[in-house]
C-alpha cells in the first residue's frame, strides 16, 4: 500500500458515509411538526432512512447539522444531506418522502408552475407557524433560548431564577 493510498484509506474511516439518507431538522416543540415527525418515523420504520434532529433541544449543534442556526432552522425547514447540502422548505419534504418510499405525496411540487407556488404557500407557512402553535414571534423564541442556554453552566446544568 502506497502513501497516499493509506492516507486515504484512513480519511475515510475517520468520516464514514453515514447510513442516513437524509437528516430532517424540526422544531420539537411544535405539535404540528411533532405529528409529521411521529408519522415519519413509523414509515422509517427503524431503517434509519431519515436522522431526526430536534433544532429545538438545547444540546442541538449547529455544527453538527450542515452549519445551520437554531434561529435559521426555525425559520423554515432544514434538511441535510450525506454530502452536506442543506435544502430547505418544500424540498425538505419532497426529498424525506421520497426516501420513505412515499415520493408521490409531494410529486405534484415538482411542476414548473407549482413549485414555485408551494414554496410560497410554505413561506406563509412558516412565517405563522410560531404563533400559531401558540409560541410567539421567532424574535422571541429565540430571545428565550438565549436566555435559558445563558443560565447554564459548562457542564449543562442550570441555574434556577
Amino acid at each position: 500500500m502506497t502513501a497516499a493510498q493509506a492516507e486515504s484509506s484512513q480519511t475515510a474511516a475517520e468520516s464514514p458515509q453515514p447510513s442516513w439518507k437524509i437528516k430532517l431538522l424540526y422544531d420539537g416543540a411544535c405539535p404540528l411538526c411533532l405529528h409529521e415527525v411521529n408519522m415519519l418515523t413509523k414509515k422509517d420504520a427503524g431503517r434509519g432512512l431519515v436522522a431526526f434532529v430536534d433544532v429545538d433541544d438545547d444540546s442541538y449543534n449547529p455544527a453538527e447539522n450542515g452549519g445551520v442556526d437554531f434561529e435559521t432552522a426555525m425559520g423554515v425547514i432544514h434538511a441535510v444531506l450525506p454530502d452536506g447540502t442543506i435544502v430547505k422548505n418544500v424540498e425538505v419534504f419532497r426529498r424525506v418522502y421520497e426516501v420513505l418510499g412515499m415520493g408521490w405525496v409531494y410529486a405534484i411540487t415538482k411542476l414548473p408552475v407549482i413549485g414555485p407556488l408551494a414554496d410560497a404557500v410554505y413561506g406563509v407557512w412558516a412565517n405563522l407557524r410560531l404563533k400559531v402553535t401558540g409560541r410567539g414571534s421567532l424574535a422571541e423564541v429565540v430571545a428565550a433560548r438565549e436566555q435559558r442556554l445563558a443560565a447554564c453552566d459548562e457542564s449543562g446544568r442550570c441555574r434556577v431564577e
